[in-house]
C-alpha cells in the first residue's frame, strides 16, 4: 500500500499536527485571545488539509491511474483531479 511506503513522511506530519494541536491545548489553558487561538486553529486546519490532499493524491495515483505514467484520457482526468484538490483543500 502507498501509506505503508510512504509512512516515515505520513508519520512526520501528523506528529506536527499533534505539536499543533497540543500548542493549541496550552493556548486556551493560557487563556491567550481569541485572534491567537483563531491562528492556531488555521496552522492546524491548514497541516490537516496538505495531509489530506497528499493521502488523496497519492490514492489516485496508485489506485487509478498515475498520470505520469500513463497518456490516455483517464491520466489526464486524474491529473486535472489531483490540480482540482490541490487547489480546493487548500
Amino acid at each position: 500500500m502507498h501509506t505503508i511506503k510512504e509512512k516515515a513522511r505520513l508519520i512526520a506530519r501528523v506528529r506536527r499536527i499533534k505539536g499543533q494541536a497540543e500548542a493549541l491545548e496550552r493556548a486556551l489553558e493560557a487563556e491567550i485571545g481569541c485572534g491567537d487561538v483563531l491562528m492556531l486553529v488555521a496552522s492546524m486546519r491548514g497541516a490537516v488539509n496538505g495531509l489530506t490532499a497528499e493521502v488523496m493524491e497519492d490514492h489516485i495515483r496508485h489506485h487509478i491511474v498515475d498520470p505520469d505514467k500513463e497518456d490516455s484520457p483517464q491520466a489526464t482526468g486524474a491529473a486535472e483531479l489531483i490540480d482540482v484538490l490541490r487547489t480546493y483543500i487548500k
